[in-house]
């Protein structure tokens, strides 16, 4: 397991933020989590992402350190807090996305709300639009599953997440109100070991798996890579296939990198 960089606080207009910076660019890289996840989460890939550039990590609020929040963390919520971090980070685009779960949604509207910024995409066991988590008891088995796999407190997990998924339907309509995706290099990173039956029934993993090739479809320059020992979690499972998935991502970004001078600065807001 690899070991994340020291956590910062940075003071936003609505409380602070935690996040960890680390690496040197380009190309600067976004990690977004998944639902009730902390930056903890991407915990097995350092420190070796470190190497492919200029990486933050950061937590949502209501997530590890971060503030509570206090209006609803719709997507435009999220991606507007986020920006104001950007901007007191000095941490300018292009980006390379990477999202994770709920996180992948966020990617997926930053990516519509500011294409010139973003120089590629990477979808891991992404939200699709399309998806919906099924009943009360199926969030709190995830919630036991999850909480036991981030050594958190149940309870905890279970409040975090169920309070982010909330907000899921109402991101997902900003995002259908959105720009079209950006023709940039995307790769979606899918699970390829079903859930257990008594988390999700075969139908709903079939279904998983068609709207996971959906997103392939976001970009002409999209492509698919199957996890093939992961569940939800392949950053995880995997990091090593994820780590091959970044390099082949930076290696694209490179031969695609505008001249300094042509870079747009970011605003806060």
């Amino acid at each position: 397991m690899g070991a994340l960089p020291r956590k910062r606080l940075l003071p936003t207009q609505a409380g602070a933020l935690e996040y960890v910076l680390s690496g040197d660019g380009p190309p600067h890289w976004i990690l977004f989590s998944g639902a009730g996840v902390t930056l903890e989460g991407w915990k097995a890939l350092y420190p070796d992402i470190e190497r492919l550039g200029r990486v933050l990590a950061w937590n949502r609020f209501g997530l590890g350190r971060s503030a509570r929040p206090r209006v609803p963390q719709t997507g435009t919520t999220v991606l507007a807090t986020l920006r104001e971090l950007l901007h007191g980070c000095e941490l300018q685009p292009p980006y390379v996305l990477v999202g994770h779960s709920l996180g992948g949604l966020h990617a997926n509207l930053f990516a519509r709300l500011y294409p010139q910024e973003v120089a590629g995409v990477v979808l891991v066991e992404s939200t699709h639009p399309d998806d919906t988590v099924h009943g009360h008891g199926h969030e709190k088995r995830l919630a036991q599953v999850l909480g036991r796999l981030f050594e958190v407190p149940t309870g905890w997990f279970r409040a975090n997440l169920e309070a982010e998924l909330a907000w899921q339907q109402a991101t997902v309509r900003e995002l259908t109100q959105a720009g079209p995706f950006p023709p940039v290099p995307l790769t979606v990173v899918s699970a390829g070991r079903s859930p257990p039956r008594w988390l999700s029934d075969a139908q709903a993993w079939e279904r998983r798996r068609r709207h996971q090739a959906e997103l392939v479809q976001l970009s002409p320059a999209g492509k698919q890579v199957i996890a093939r020992r992961s569940g939800h979690f392949p950053q995880r499972t995997e990091p090593q296939l994820v780590l091959q998935v970044l390099r082949a991502m930076a290696g694209c970004v490179a031969e695609r990198r505008p001249q300094p001078e042509d870079a747009q600065a970011v605003s806060p807001l």
